[in-house]
């Protein structure tokens, strides 16, 4: 676990080695203002670039980070990095780490963030799956980058958009029906007509069990209704960046 860590952020309840560090953000305990009030990761999204510089420098200082986290430019994909990319903000939506003393980081603000970690705390990964890169594989494609065996491997789900909160279209679940007929329990159908309530957790976890993962731990946060802790894109349209940040000590 993670000492002095500010106590508005999370760290992660899941049964990882005491050599893995793991820890999500939230929107507390920055320098941003309205309406990315306070603590925005995001380099993206029209916030004054000095004060995500110095947020993340809040982020380094305090979780005394052993390197600068390895930023991705997320497109929904379902690319995964490597440390050795050899560019300081490559593309894609998911990173690992081999070796200790390097930062995966994965920013959201509705989509969800999975850890990754193996039993032996050897190697360790971030993920960012929003529905899009869930339904094309991130998490599969971040499991075999990991290239450890499934029931070897600890995920970790962080705060999302919640099952009474997710509205998609029909399109959405008939997607992630077409890989897999059980997705179909985690759609229920919307008061708006034509619409669904997704499961974003759910989801996962069925992507993940399908894949060979048992040990799956958290799930049970919202971004959209919790406004006071959790950026939410859904919510609010132009927002702040969450982030969620694991490597292995030294």
């Amino acid at each position: 676990m993670v000492e002095s860590v500010n106590p508005h952020w999370l760290t992660p309840e899941w049964p990882a080695p005491a050599n893995v560090r793991a820890v999500c953000t939230t929107r507390q305990g920055g320098v941003s203002v309205a309406p990315f009030a306070s603590l925005n990761l995001g380099d993206h999204v029209g916030d004054d670039p000095y004060a995500v510089a110095r947020n993340r420098m809040i982020v380094g200082d305090v979780l005394r980070l052993p390197t600068e986290p390895l930023w991705l430019q997320q497109v929904h994909g379902v690319d995964v990095c490597g440390m050795d990319v050899g560019t300081c903000y490559p593309t894609g939506d998911a990173s690992v780490a081999l070796r200790k003393n390097q930062v995966c980081v994965v920013m959201t603000a509705d989509c969800l963030p999975v850890l990754f970690c193996n039993k032996a705390g050897t190697r360790v990964a971030a993920a960012h799956a929003g529905w899009r890169g869930l339904q094309a594989g991130v998490l599969e494609q971040t499991l075999a980058k990991l290239d450890c065996p499934p029931t070897e491997v600890l995920a970790w789900l962080g705060p999302a958009i919640g099952p009474q909160a997710f509205e998609v279209g029909a399109e959405v679940c008939e997607a992630f029906m077409q890989h897999d007929p059980a997705a179909q329990a985690a759609f229920q159908p919307s008061a708006n007509a034509g619409k669904w309530l997704a499961d974003i957790y759910l989801l996962a976890r069925q992507r993940l069990a399908a894949a060979g993962v048992s040990a799956i731990s958290g799930g049970d946060l919202c971004t959209y209704t919790d406004a006071q802790r959790f950026f939410s894109y859904r919510r609010d349209g132009q927002t702040g960046r969450m982030a969620c940040l694991i490597w292995m000590d030294a």
